[in-house]
C-alpha cells in the first residue's frame, strides 16, 4: 500500500466536497459537475467512463475495471455523488470548503458519501498507474439522486440500463465496516447486511364540514388527530431479526455478559449508533406531516396526515396490519412510497474478505453484521438479483458521534479514518 493512495484520496475527497452537488428533492438536483469530475479523474489514468443522464443534469457514471478472471461473476462497487443541503450559518466552516481542521476534512458529503467515492477513485487510479488487476471484474457506479429516493439514479439505471450490470452477482457500497467502541475498549466493525423496508402512508379522515361554532361530532380534524396520536404513541413489540441477533450476541460476548431477552439494555454500550440501532429492534411508524383546514372558523370536510413507516425484513404485513387496526376503518390509508427490506447472509467468501481486511489492520477488531434503519442503492440493484452489502470501512475515534454526522451540521471525516478506509477497502477488493 502506497501513501500515494491515501494522499490522492484526501485530495479527491476535498475536490468532490467543493463541488456542491446538492439534492433538494422533488427532482431538484444537479450532479453534472461532479460526474464530469469523476470521468476526468478516471480518464487521467486511462480508464474510460460514461455518463448516463436520466434527466437534465441528473448524471450517473459507469466505468469498468478488468479483473484477472473475467469468467467470475463481477462486483458492483458503487457510491452516490449527490449530497443533502447544508445551512452554512449553522456550521463552524463553509460546508463546501473541504477545510482540514482538527485532523479531519470538514464539509457536506465528508461521510455521506464523498469520502468513499474518493477512496474508490484513489484505489482504481493507483491500480491503473501500476498495472494492478483485481481478481474479478468490477463495475464502478457513481449514482445520482440517492438522497431523494434514487429515481434519477440507481432505480433509473436498473430500469433503463440493466446491461451495465450484466454478469454481476454482488455489490458493495456505503455505511458499513465502521468501528464502534464499547465501554471496555473493544471495537466492533459494523458491516451492513440488512435494511429496513419503507412504507409511507397517507391517512385521510372525512367528516361533515361546517361552522366552527357548531357542535360537530363528525369533525375530521378530531378523528385524524386521535389516529395520529395513537400511531405516534404506539409501543411496537421488540422483534429481532437474524442480523440483529448476531450483532447483539457479539456485543454481549465482547462484554462478557449474558444476552438476555431484551437487547435494549445493551444500547448504552453503543451510544454513537444507539438511536439508529434502536430503530432496528422493531417496526416503526412516525407521523411526519399534517394537512387540514383553511380558515379558523371553518370545520373542513377532510384532514390528512403522512406517516413514515419502516418495517423489518419479513415483517411488512405486521406493520400494515397494526396501522390499520390503530386508525380503524373510518380512516382511509393510501401508500405514498414503498420500498423493500433486505437481509443477506453474513457468510461466504465476500464476507470473509471483508472480515480479513478489517482484521489485518486491527487484529483486535470484531466484524459484525447489522441491520440499517434506512436504505441504500443496494435495494435497486437487488432487483437484478445482485446481493449487496455495506462495506466502506473506517476506524473511528471512540468519542465520535458518527451517525449524527450523516446529514448533520459540521459533517467531517478524520484523516486517520480515511487512511484506514483506503487500506482496508483496497485489501478487500484485491481478495474478494
Amino acid at each position: 500500500m502506497s501513501n500515494a493512495i491515501t494522499e490522492d484520496a484526501i485530495r479527491i475527497c476535498q475536490d468532490l466536497i467543493r463541488i456542491p452537488s446538492v439534492n433538494y428533492g422533488e427532482g431538484k438536483g444537479d450532479e453534472k459537475a461532479v460526474a464530469e469530475y469523476v470521468v476526468a479523474s478516471l480518464a487521467e489514468v486511462g480508464i474510460d467512463a460514461k455518463i448516463y443522464e436520466s434527466a437534465p443534469n441528473r448524471c450517473n457514471v459507469i466505468a469498468n475495471i478488468e479483473g484477472v478472471d473475467p469468467n467470475r461473476p463481477g462486483l458492483v462497487l458503487h457510491g452516490h455523488i449527490d449530497v443533502v443541503p447544508a445551512a452554512a450559518e449553522e456550521w463552524q466552516v463553509d460546508p463546501f470548503s473541504a477545510t482540514i481542521k482538527d485532523g479531519a476534512i470538514w464539509g457536506r458529503g465528508a461521510v455521506d458519501m464523498k469520502n468513499v467515492d474518493a477512496m474508490i477513485l484513489a484505489i482504481v487510479r493507483y491500480w491503473a498507474r501500476n498495472g494492478i488487476k483485481p481478481p474479478r471484474n468490477i463495475v464502478l457506479a457513481f449514482f445520482a439522486d440517492e438522497e431523494a429516493g434514487s429515481s434519477f439514479g440507481s432505480r433509473w439505471m436498473v430500469k433503463e440500463h440493466p446491461e451495465v450490470f450484466k454478469n454481476c452477482s454482488q455489490a458493495v457500497s456505503e455505511v458499513g465496516g465502521f468501528s464502534v467502541t464499547l465501554s471496555n475498549g473493544k471495537r466492533l466493525y459494523m458491516i451492513e447486511a440488512a435494511q429496513k423496508g419503507i412504507h409511507w402512508v397517507k391517512l385521510t379522515a372525512h367528516g361533515q364540514a361546517g361552522h366552527g361554532s357548531f357542535i360537530n361530532n363528525q369533525n375530521p380534524v378530531t378523528a385524524l388527530s386521535e389516529a395520529v396520536a395513537k400511531i405516534g404513541n404506539y409501543e411496537w413489540p421488540q422483534t429481532y431479526t437474524k442480523a440483529v441477533r448476531e450483532l447483539f450476541t457479539a456485543i454481549a460476548e465482547a462484554l462478557g455478559r449474558p444476552l438476555g431477552d431484551d437487547y435494549r439494555e445493551f444500547l448504552v454500550e453503543i451510544p454513537s449508533v444507539a438511536r439508529m440501532i434502536a430503530a432496528t429492534l422493531q417496526n416503526t411508524a412516525n407521523p411526519t406531516m399534517l394537512d387540514a383546514g383553511y380558515k379558523a372558523n371553518v370545520i373542513p370536510k377532510e384532514a390528512s396526515a403522512v406517516v413514515d413507516g419502516r418495517f423489518l425484513p419479513g415483517h411488512e404485513d405486521a406493520l400494515n396490519r397494526t396501522i390499520a387496526e390503530i386508525v380503524g376503518p373510518q380512516i382511509k390509508i393510501e401508500t405514498v412510497t414503498h420500498d423493500i427490506a433486505l437481509e443477506v447472509p453474513f457468510e461466504g467468501e465476500l464476507v470473509e474478505a471483508m472480515k480479513s481486511a478489517i482484521l489485518k489492520l486491527d487484529p483486535e477488531g470484531i466484524p459484525v453484521p447489522y441491520l440499517m434503519s434506512g436504505g441504500t442503492d443496494n435495494k435497486a440493484l437487488s432487483e437484478l438479483g445482485i446481493v449487496g452489502y455495506g462495506f466502506s470501512p473506517l476506524r473511528l475515534p471512540a468519542d465520535l458521534d458518527f451517525m449524527a454526522l450523516f446529514h448533520g451540521v459540521d459533517e467531517r471525516i478524520p484523516l486517520e479514518s480515511l487512511e484506514f478506509g483506503v487500506k482496508a477497502l483496497e485489501d478487500f477488493l484485491l481478495n474478494c
